[in-house]
């Protein structure tokens, strides 16, 4: 879980120092030896030092890594978007054949929550007469939400991995989603700065106006500003932690 869920506001403390003091000036450090030296990676440590040579091809393997699970992410994106698409949306019910017993809808989730943290003891009678339709009543008290099932035992299907040594079949589709987002990639910079500040035009803008539109919605929400008072307000106790440190050092 990230610390920004556990750690409200505190986190942001530790996420600005790091911010400030190492993201910032390695950022401007890149920029600035690129623009000095106009060259890639691969020459301008070698123009600086040739003992220095490895670090470009470092910093390529380490872009080649993060492509690979950034892609896979958006190809996961992807796929969703693709499923949204149907009639029916698969994550909100519970009712397909990945689904288990222990399956309930984010509605029933939060009444069985409530009802579970309630201080007042319901007789059986009165569970028996409450108009809620489908409320499931699980006695161990572990219960998945649909949309949690749809994308562990749907999208992923980790039910059929036994562990590392057995990570399941490979997803065709799943594949097919990242074979399309490597081509859209390929197809945004296979004609360099030509190509890639045409595709910077919609990469940059795009999720700027959708976070707009996510926020407004958000705001328009009953019980907003007390989520946006819970997220900022920092405890500053769990600034010692070993978790906050671990997980902004993450990001």
């Amino acid at each position: 879980m990230p610390a920004a869920d556990v750690f409200h506001g505190a986190f942001l403390i530790p996420y600005l120092v790091m911010y400030i003091f190492g993201g910032l000036p390695l950022f401007y450090l890149e920029l600035a030896l690129g623009q000095y030296q106009r060259s890639g990676c691969l020459t301008v440590w070698k123009r600086i030092c040739p003992l220095f040579s490895g670090i470009g091809f470092g910093i390529c393997i380490i872009a080649s890594y993060t492509a690979w699970y950034y892609n896979t992410i958006i190809a996961w994106a992807l796929f969703y978007m693709i499923d949204a698409m149907k009639p029916h949306i698969p994550w909100d019910g519970c009712n397909n054949w990945w689904n288990t017993n222990s399956c309930v809808t984010v509605y029933e989730r939060l009444i069985n929550h409530s009802m579970l943290n309630a201080s007042h003891k319901y007789e059986l009678n009165e569970l028996v007469n409450l108009s809620i339709a489908n409320l499931k009543i699980n006695g161990s008290g572990e219960v998945f939400s649909s949309t949690e099932e749809y994308f562990y035992r749907r999208v992923l299907q980790i039910q059929y991995a036994e562990g590392y040594n057995n990570v399941g079949p490979i997803r065709w589709e799943i594949s097919l989603c990242l074979v399309a987002v490597f081509t859209i990639v390929y197809f945004s910079l296979w004609k360099g700065v030509k190509s890639s500040g045409k595709a910077v035009w919609v990469t940059a803008t795009l999720p700027y106006v959708i976070l707009s539109i996510l926020l407004i919605r958000g705001l328009t929400l009953e019980g907003s500003l007390t989520g946006i008072k819970y997220y900022l307000t920092p405890n500053f106790s769990s600034l010692l932690s070993t978790s906050v440190s671990e997980n902004f050092l993450n990001v």
